[in-house]
């Protein structure tokens, strides 16, 4: 059945800042609760006498376990109605937080936090199928960007937090502290959530649903954004990942209160993401995200100086580019998938943890054995790689006609 626009909710009303405001908050809850270790890895390192390496599991294991989530949720998105599934994640995975503070030994912590990403992905599996049904087509875009811009600041402010708690206290206090935080916002979010209009349950027919799955991975288009998300997240994440463990080393012997402080590079996301979302309204999705990959490129070049302020730089520059071509290639896979929408976004989630959990403990051994400057020249080839994807992916895609749409809902609310 066709959707009614008329039913959507448009820029100004009641019904459409509900829907930002919960949306933000889902994207803050997750994201502050799914890399909560990340900054805490060398902490990790201690407390359970483990290698770095070793340590970056408690990454991996969460965003591993999210992809899995999106893999089940593939199945079931569209039999459960969206608010009611996002509420739910989001008060599951908060008291899962809280419980891995008490985890008594490390393999006890990788459980608790494959769970925790099992459970999270309900949100991520979902939440850009239901800004496509209730959101009115011309500020999709804005309404995306806004729900990526509460990832990237939920990632920047559990990342902080955990730095500057654990640095004061322990890791544990930490994990308790944001775990609470979390939870109110599941509340205030289960609260004011607009409840769907242009969503229709459906009984899940599993062979149906894997038919939609193996069409959208048998096009060349589709699977070509897929590996991009695989491709730019796991480079995003293993420096992310790393980084922490070379400015605490005796070059640059950063205390943690000033280590925290890279993490705020995650504001120059939001720009970066809210950025690229209003001029995808207007110019092609498609060379907005070659042109963020590029410069990610230059961002990670700048990396390899080795002097501090290169690194901020180069971090900056990074983060930057990274946001604003995750917000392209997920609009662009959103806006392109006419039908079965949750299987085509989940594939994508998809796809990007499981980029982000390969990736991210991979590329750490080549750090190990290597040293800094291979292990860059490597992330690297993947964005390079992920370049190349995306220009044959958006060719076989129907990129003008999207634009034109977009171009004619942008003219008609000037």
């Amino acid at each position: 059945m066709a959707l009614n626009n008329d039913m959507k909710a448009e820029r100004g009303s009641e019904r459409y800042r509900l829907i930002r405001n919960c949306i933000f908050l889902s994207g803050l809850s997750v994201f502050a609760q799914l890399y909560l270790f990340q900054p805490m890895l060398s902490e990790l390192t201690v407390s359970f006498d483990i290698s770095p390496v070793m340590s970056s599991l408690s990454v991996s294991l969460s965003t591993i376990g999210m992809a899995v989530g999106l893999l089940i949720f593939a199945f079931k998105a569209d039999s459960v109605p969206r608010d009611k599934l996002m509420g739910f994640t989001l008060i599951t995975s908060s008291l899962l937080t809280i419980l891995s503070a008490f985890a008594w030994n490390y393999p006890v912590l990788l459980l608790l936090n494959f769970l925790k990403g099992v459970v999270l992905s309900g949100v991520s599996a979902v939440a850009l199928a239901y800004l496509s049904e209730e959101v009115s087509a011309s500020v999709i875009g804005l309404s995306i960007s806004l729900y990526l811009s509460g990832n990237t600041i939920g990632g920047m402010a559990g990342r902080v937090s955990a730095t500057l708690l654990s640095g004061w206290s322990d890791w544990r206090y930490a994990a308790v502290a944001i775990g609470i935080v979390c939870l109110l916002l599941g509340i205030i979010f289960i609260w004011k959530i607009p409840r769907s209009r242009n969503f229709h349950p459906s009984s899940v027919n599993i062979r149906e649903k894997i038919a939609h799955m193996r069409q959208f991975l048998g096009k060349v288009s589709f699977l070509g954004m897929y590996f991009v998300a695989a491709l730019v997240m796991g480079a995003f994440v293993s420096i992310y990942n790393y980084l922490s463990f070379i400015l605490e080393s005796p070059r640059f012997g950063l205390p943690h209160y000033l280590v925290a402080m890279i993490f705020m590079m995650y504001t120059v996301g939001v720009a970066g993401s809210i950025l690229t979302g209003k001029l995808s309204d207007k110019y092609n999705p498609a060379m907005l995200l070659q042109g963020s990959l590029m410069l990610m490129v230059v961002g990670l070049l700048f990396l390899l100086v080795m002097q501090l302020w290169t690194i901020v730089v180069g971090l900056g520059i990074l983060t930057f580019a990274f946001f604003s071509a995750h917000t392209m290639a997920s609009r662009i896979v959103s806006i392109n998938a006419r039908q079965a929408k949750s299987s085509a976004t989940s594939l994508y989630w998809l796809f990007y943890y499981a980029g982000s959990s390969v990736a991210g403990s991979l590329t750490g051994i080549v750090l190990s054995e290597y040293g800094w400057n291979l292990f860059v020249w490597v992330i690297i080839s993947l964005v390079v790689t992920a370049f190349f994807l995306s220009i044959i992916s958006t060719e076989k895609m129907a990129i003008k006609k999207v634009l034109l749409l977009s171009r004619i809902h942008y003219l008609s609310n000037k």
